[in-house]
């Protein structure tokens, strides 16, 4: 399978801000040793569905993915990102169909309290870990096949990492 010969996964994804200005991380389930060089944590995000909003989209996959969708959204970054999966991922993630994923990013105000965050409302959680991080801290974060894209938004996104 050429991954030139397949399609990108429309996507979104949240950078989603507390009231101190940090920004929300959660550490994948799949990946057991995050806290190495690979990274592993990461912001929510998931698929667009057809005919979707992106910004309704956006809500969808906090509730999905968080078990909450208490927020507003602060701002949009202007362009679709995307990135490709390494050779080894091709045909494996993403249910195999796509080459990576192209994605609308949003930057939201989180305006729950932590307990409305759950991540075990899910019966197949995404995440196992959740934490509050600094905004420039997260392309270290990151698996390197999202580093580019996390930088990206802590550039675009630094107006919003400060108390609310």
């Amino acid at each position: 399978m050429r991954a030139e010969d397949l399609p990108y996964r429309p996507n979104v994804g949240a950078v989603l801000f507390n009231r101190a200005g940090r920004i929300f991380v959660a550490r994948r389930a799949d990946f057991p040793n995050a806290e190495g060089p690979a990274g592993g944590w990461q912001l929510p995000q998931g698929g667009i569905d057809e005919a979707e909003d992106p910004a309704v989209a956006i809500f969808r996959e906090l509730g999905e993915e968080i078990g909450t969708d208490r927020a507003e959204i602060l701002g949009e970054h202007p362009d679709w990102l995307q990135y490709d999966l390494p050779p080894d991922l091709i045909g494996r993630a993403l249910g195999g169909r796509y080459r990576g994923q192209r994605q609308r990013w949003f930057a939201l105000r989180f305006l729950g309290e932590d307990q409305d965050i759950r991540l075990d409302l899910d019966p197949h959680p995404e995440f196992d870990a959740w934490r509050w991080d600094d905004l420039a801290n997260l392309p270290s974060l990151a698996v390197g096949f999202k580093r580019d894209i996390y930088g990206v938004l802590a550039t675009s996104f630094a107006r919003f990492a400060i108390p609310a």
